[in-house]
């Protein structure tokens, strides 16, 4: 957005520093604005975030592993609709009722695999992650527990977790990541 910004400026003061020829013609050419802002913004064609849906159980996450790995004990799981035939976000849940773990599978195009990572662990503010494979993103604490986004090639995973450490959520996604063979 700052870069926008700095065009227009530069635009507004380039203009006005240039007087007319006399022939009704511009004496300097500037490259048409558009073309500096023409990239499509990062939201365009990423999924929205997942919402969850009936019970049952995650066909990648077996909720034992998600108890052990995240602390707590799991109440319930629930999935997401699908369409398409792609792969159902997993939600499990605490006893309580409140979600301790939520993981979302991308599958697609690589840019809208990086800008699904970016959307959860933004490269500005979080901190640089990286598994086996190639696989890369970021993690960082959230007001709710934490984040581990990362992608590779047309593939992505991010996952949330109500625990401060991004440890679990990183062991989570090396778990998933293995089960799905991506």
């Amino acid at each position: 957005m700052r870069r926008g910004a700095f065009l227009v400026g530069l635009m507004v003061v380039l203009l006005a520093g240039c007087g007319s020829s006399g022939s009704g013609e511009r004496s300097l050419e500037l490259p048409d604005a558009t073309e500096a802002t023409s990239a499509p913004p990062p939201e365009q064609g990423v999924p929205p975030v997942a919402e969850p849906g009936p019970a049952g159980d995650c066909p990648y996450l077996d909720a034992g592993f998600v108890e052990s790995t995240n602390g707590q004990r799991v109440g319930e799981t629930r999935i997401s609709a699908v369409s398409g035939g792609g792969t159902p976000a997993c939600f499990f849940y605490r006893s309580d009722g409140d979600v301790q773990v939520t993981v979302q599978v991308f599958q697609g195009e690589p840019e809208v695999a990086k800008a699904f990572v970016d959307r959860a662990a933004p490269v500005d503010t979080s901190n640089p992650a990286a598994l086996d494979g190639g696989w890369e993103g970021g993690s960082q604490p959230t007001d709710a527990g934490a984040v581990y986004a990362v992608a590779k090639e047309g593939n992505a995973i991010v996952v949330t977790t109500n625990q401060e450490q991004t440890i679990k959520a990183k062991l989570i996604a090396e778990e998933a990541i293995g089960v799905l063979g991506l």
